[in-house]
């Protein structure tokens, strides 16, 4: 059976997932890119160093974002929401790495599995991180099901 997802069933899927993408477009160009990020509710919660997506979501903050919740080809949940970029800094930065190392730290036992662009999990000093601290503040949002009988 195919379906829409209920608002708080959006909300669910959002939480519960840690890649997403993000859709950006700028100067005839669009760029579609993977990110880990925390859904805190209302904004997606991300980092990232400076570079074409970061450059094109600058130009033009209105950006899609999407993510999948997959078992198999009959039972999937999919959500996709438009929202507007900004740059965090100062305790708003702070307060929003704050929430995304909670949920992402335990996934990220050695080294080589921190992202390479500055984040540190034990120096959670924005000023000094190298990363872009962001979020996307969600509006419209929509999402999609199948579930399969069994």
């Amino acid at each position: 059976m195919l379906g829409e997802l209920s608002g708080k069933q959006i909300d669910v899927v959002l939480k519960n997932n840690i890649v997403g993408h993000i859709g950006c477009h700028d100067m005839e160009q669009t760029y579609v890119v993977p990110i880990t990020y925390v859904y805190d509710g209302e904004s997606i919660i991300g980092h990232s160093a400076t570079g074409k997506k970061i450059s094109m979501m600058r130009s033009n903050p209105r950006v899609c974002f999407q993510v999948s919740q997959m078992t198999d080809m009959g039972n999937w949940q999919s959500v996709i929401a438009w929202g507007l970029y900004e740059e965090l800094r100062g305790e708003e930065a702070k307060s929003a790495i704050l929430k995304y190392v909670k949920k992402l730290a335990p996934l990220m036992p050695s080294e080589t599995s921190r992202p390479t662009h500055g984040f540190n999990v034990e120096n959670l000093n924005p000023q000094e991180m190298k990363s872009i601290i962001f979020r996307i503040r969600l509006g419209k949002k929509t999402g999609r099901y199948e579930k399969r009988h069994i």
